[in-house]
């Protein structure tokens, strides 16, 4: 298998092995202090607000919820996931994939947290960086553990995809 398909196929295990990871530290999260973890569903009600031509929201909570907007919610929440994985697999090469170090996937991790701070957040009303909530320093907070979350399951998922893959090319 050439190298373009090796790094194609180690994207999309990264990717969903790392949203799966964003998403089991969530349940951890919740189990253990309570904290309430992302609503995915939201996402899904925001993309389904799209077709109608409406963007942004005051409070996406309020707004009427949308027919599928969960099973929307989760499928973008996945692909998102492989879409960053590949940006990161295009960034990092093949060496860091046949080589992959922790560092630089929790680098890249961290950097995604713009996503929900300059895209999600004041889409769905909620403020830059979680500005308009009641708490945004533990919003923030909050959003770059999960991100930080997903950048470890990068590392984690390049290994195995490194044990699975590359070591047999």
């Amino acid at each position: 298998m050439n190298t373009l398909a090796l790094s194609l196929i180690s994207a999309i295990l990264m990717g969903l092995g790392a949203t799966l990871t964003f998403d089991l530290w969530g349940l951890l999260l919740k189990q253990a202090f309570k904290i309430t973890p992302s609503n995915i569903c939201l996402v899904g009600r925001w993309l389904r607000y799209m077709p109608a031509g409406t963007f942004r929201h005051s409070n996406i909570g309020a707004t009427p919820p949308k027919s599928a907007e969960c099973a929307v919610g989760w499928i973008a929440h996945y692909l998102i996931g492989i879409t960053f994985a590949s940006v990161f697999v295009a960034v990092a090469g093949p060496d860091w994939l046949q080589h992959p170090t922790l560092m630089p996937a929790i680098g890249f991790g961290v950097v995604t947290v713009l996503a929900p701070f300059f895209i999600l957040q004041p889409s769905f009303g909620l403020g830059f960086a979680a500005s308009k909530t009641s708490n945004p320093t533990q919003a923030r907070l909050r959003s770059l553990m999960n991100h930080t979350a997903f950048g470890v399951g990068l590392y984690l998922f390049a290994v195995l995809a490194n044990g699975l893959l590359w070591a047999w090319a």
